[in-house]
């Protein structure tokens, strides 16, 4: 019985100091990145460039994610307005039948963004990586990440801590049903920042540099 015991004293331990540091990890994320981070397209100032970070464009249960189509909404109003030049797109295209940045792509130009002004980083397997890739690839030491507020929050904390000066434009959430499991997994994300800068993690693939024109 004792040593049961003990090993639920243990267990308690490691849940209340992993919620700690959850709480810790994301308040830092947002305190640090808020500054940076707006939703009124009149408060963002032009920059080159816009990283586009990827998602799915269905569900799983194959209806249409709003995440997807409402950064895409976002990236060609920031476009639109004369906000941005260029926009680069990062997502995950592990598979031969998952292409994120291509489906984004193709929603896009269906909005009027001319092709030429669109880059593919076919490599952006996670946020760390479209950030960093962005910078280290693309040679962009400035830029504006378009994704939904919970996202451009740990993006540019990122960022700014590998010496980008990055800043956020929200495209609009998705409601609480729909979303509930990404936002939850975004508390888990936020811990894994902290643990990648204390380990020194590189992004999974680097390769050869794009020239942005």
């Amino acid at each position: 019985m004792k040593r049961y015991k003990k090993i639920g004293i243990s267990l308690l331990i490691i849940i209340v100091a992993l919620f700690i540091f959850t709480l810790w990890a994301n308040n830092t994320i947002i305190k640090k990145s808020s500054a940076f981070i707006t939703g009124n397209l009149q408060e963002v100032d032009s920059s080159k460039a816009g990283l586009l970070l990827g998602t799915s464009k269905y569900s799983r249960g194959g209806s249409e994610n709003d995440f997807f189509f409402n950064r895409i909404e976002a990236a060609a109003e920031l476009f639109k307005a004369g906000k941005i030049k260029c926009i680069i797109i990062s997502g995950d295209n592990s598979r031969e039948d998952y292409n994120e940045p291509q489906d984004m792509k193709d929603e896009l130009i269906k909005r009027g963004i001319p092709q030429d002004k669109i880059y593919l980083d076919y490599a952006g397997f996670r946020t760390f990586d479209s950030v960093i890739r962005a910078k280290e690839i693309f040679g962009q030491t400035t830029f504006i990440v378009i994704s939904q507020k919970f996202h451009n929050e740990r993006a540019v904390y990122i960022a700014r801590k590998n010496g980008i000066e990055a800043y956020g434009y929200n495209a609009k959430d998705v409601s609480a049903s729909k979303g509930l499991k990404t936002k939850l997994r975004e508390y888990f994300a936020r811990d894994k920042v902290f643990l990648d800068m204390l380990f020194g993690v590189d992004p999974k693939f680097l390769g050869d540099k794009i020239t942005i024109r």
